[in-house]
């Protein structure tokens, strides 16, 4: 599964910020909203990328990428990319399995 994340930034300011847009590549899902189906892990990367590049918090897009990635591995995933066999989860219960393991990394 592969979800991707986008970083639009400026070149650096004489104090060295850049502005910067943060956004998942795919597209919006309009046949989807309202119905908590949508795959959130493309828009978490994205901000691990803000919370990497334009807020210095390096370590804390480092644990935010490795709970997306374990709550994947542990087949935990939307109906898009959930594997043949598997129970999908909600966007709303792929959010909160991310949470959950965010909350055992940081212990």
């Amino acid at each position: 599964m592969r979800a991707s994340a986008s970083a639009s930034l400026s070149a650096p300011a004489p104090d060295g910020r850049r502005r910067a847009f943060y956004e998942p590549v795919h597209g919006s899902a309009p046949d989807i909203a309202g119905q908590d189906k949508a795959n959130p892990v493309a828009a978490m990367l994205s901000f691990a990328m803000a919370l990497d590049l334009s807020y210095g918090r390096k370590a804390d897009a480092e644990l935010l990428e490795a709970a997306i990635a374990g709550v994947l591995a542990d087949g935990q995933r939307t109906a898009d990319i959930v594997e043949p066999g598997g129970q999908a989860l909600s966007t709303t219960g792929l959010g909160d399995a991310v949470l959950g393991a965010l909350d055992r990394l940081a212990r």
